[in-house]
């Protein structure tokens, strides 16, 4: 079972509102290790999973295309009315959609939005 999933972030205060408001995500206290100048939030959401959002001093750029790697986030929303409802709301809010709802060549319906800092999030219904 996985534990968690950590995302290196610009704006943690922005990243943590974000997920806790469309995901029903619940955070915990920041940490802070003034040392090494790192913050960090654990989000947690339904399941046993959490994903944590972390910031350094010396961490600053970030890659705007797709490389080896994590490549997105899924979100089980519950439906495919969930699905299209969220998509409209992450619309309406600004957010930019990579890929409106559809059923995939492997079955799932899904949409993709981009959170504030550009990674990849899927909406699976």
């Amino acid at each position: 079972m996985i534990d968690h999933i950590a995302i290196w972030v610009e704006d943690l205060e922005k990243m943590r509102e974000f997920y806790c408001k469309y995901f029903d995500g619940v955070s915990n206290q920041k940490y802070e290790n003034k040392i090494k100048g790192f913050e960090s939030y654990f989000i947690s959401f339904n399941s046993a999973t959490r994903i944590e959002l972390m910031k350094r001093k010396d961490i600053e750029e970030r890659i705007y295309k797709e490389i080896l790697g994590l490549a997105h986030l899924a979100f089980k929303v519950g439906s495919k009315e969930k699905v299209n409802e969220l998509t409209e709301i992450f619309r309406k809010d600004r957010y930019k959609i990579i890929g409106e709802p559809r059923t995939t060549g492997d079955g799932y319906y899904e949409s993709v939005i981009l959170d504030p800092e550009g990674n990849r999030i899927e909406l699976v219904g």
